[in-house]
């Protein structure tokens, strides 16, 4: 069985480029393909290539180790 997640935290990419300030959502899929360590997506919906869903938890403390996001106070 897959990984349990908890729905209202997962994001496609143009969630993703708006809370990192990126300035497309282009830049995530640059991200995907270029650093080894960017998280994979937890979900593909819809047909041919689909869309990539991830959880939010794993981008954050991915762009928080690579200083790309503040740490929570």
């Amino acid at each position: 069985m897959g990984r349990s997640v908890d729905a209202s935290l997962l994001v496609g990419s143009q969630e993703i480029a708006e809370r990192l300030s990126l300035r497309r959502y282009q830049h995530v899929h640059w991200f995907r393909e270029n650093d080894p360590t960017f998280p994979e997506p937890v979900a593909r919906i819809g047909t041919g290539r689909g869309t990539l869903i991830w959880y939010w938890p794993d981008i954050e403390a991915w762009a928080q180790r690579g200083g790309r996001l503040e740490p929570p106070k």
